[in-house]
């Protein structure tokens, strides 16, 4: 019997070991589809490994649900010189638009994007730059300051009305967001993170959906209207990490990266940064990489963003990580939309 069991446990440990799951030292690249616009691609919201959403200039939406292999599309409400640079969808029915500049709009679709309601409308000194949900419900918006607090707007039924918090954050002289991927602004759970550029580069944060909040001075440069910190990826514990640059001088790796630990209130300098001014930055908890992304090329870390290698030449605005967590994708100019390849 002895003998029985102990090649029975042999059995089941080799069994263990051969269905674990090396990971991958690097991404292979992007898989990069064919969709029927041209427009520039800021706006991007991946459900799955099958549905992903996208919005940009030309008032463009388009919708994928079988992994791109084909696309929807069209233009929201008519308007077809409004630029919706952030989107957020729920399912392959129901998404929520929101556009940069004038008018400063919400549309919502129920329909798969056949159909857009207007779902609130800002006044005209308004700017949106970016989306996020904490929950199925519950969302913010975030746009550029206006008399010196950020305008900060939040739904709790799936974005069909939306109203100010209560205490927006204060902003500085000449302090500024940037819709270049809409991710300057996440929602984790009941933590807000908002960071920002321009004059100064701030990291602002909020640990009660908005009650309550911080302010740090990032290390990211700073001082010019074009430089800043772009986007905000969260990686877990209190932790998060933070692209930008200056998208005038894209080629610039100087002070372009950053991670912050709120628990511990310290900020941590990448040893080898992104390669130049970068957009976009997601984490992928599958593997514990981070993938930032610009447009004149990607980059990925699998050291929690102390250090970096360009693994493609391929440029895009935004990157993000599907609801459920099974596939990266990016989109960016000239109707390019991608997902990464992986080994």
């Amino acid at each position: 019997m002895r003998r029985i069991s102990v090649i029975l446990s042999i059995g089941i440990l080799f069994s263990c070991q051969t269905k674990e799951k090396k990971i991958p030292d690097s991404p292979l690249g992007w898989e990069i589809f064919e969709v029927p616009v041209k427009a520039s691609l800021r706006g991007l919201s991946p459900v799955t490994d099958e549905i992903a959403w996208a919005t940009g200039s030309g008032g463009t939406w388009l919708k994928t649900t079988d992994g791109g292999l084909t696309w929807d599309h069209g233009v929201i409400a008519g308007l077809d010189t409004v630029d919706f640079r952030s989107i957020h969808a729920f399912d392959a029915v129901k998404a929520l638009a929101v556009s940069a500049g004038q008018p400063a709009v919400i549309y919502k679709t129920i329909d798969g994007g056949e159909t857009w309601e207007l779902k609130h409308q800002e006044e005209n000194d308004a700017f949106l730059d970016g989306i996020s949900f904490s929950n199925p419900d519950q969302g913010f918006v975030v746009g550029d300051p206006i008399d010196g607090k950020w305008m900060i707007l939040q739904t709790s039924n799936q974005g069909d009305s939306w109203y100010p918090i209560s205490n927006a954050p204060i902003a500085s002289e000449g302090e500024a967001g940037f819709a270049a991927s809409a991710t300057s602004l996440v929602v984790n759970n009941n933590n807000l993170w908002l960071g920002s550029g321009g004059m100064e580069a701030n990291l602002h944060f909020s640990p009660d959906l908005g009650e309550t909040w911080k302010k740090w001075k990032s290390p990211i440069m700073h001082g010019e209207s074009s430089k800043g910190i772009f986007s905000v990826a969260v990686i877990g514990k209190g932790e998060v990490f933070l692209v930008g640059g200056d998208y005038i001088e894209m080629e610039d790796t100087t002070s372009n990266a950053a991670s912050f630990s709120s628990e511990k209130e310290e900020w941590g300098i990448p040893k080898s940064a992104p390669k130049g001014y970068r957009s976009g930055v997601v984490y992928f908890p599958r593997f514990h990489w981070l993938v930032a992304v610009g447009p004149t090329g990607s980059d990925f870390s699998n050291d929690g963003g102390l250090t970096w290698e360009n693994f493609s030449s391929e440029g895009f605005h935004a990157v993000k990580l599907g609801h459920t967590e099974e596939a990266i994708w990016a989109s960016g100019s000239n109707g390019k939309i991608a997902k990464l390849k992986i080994p």
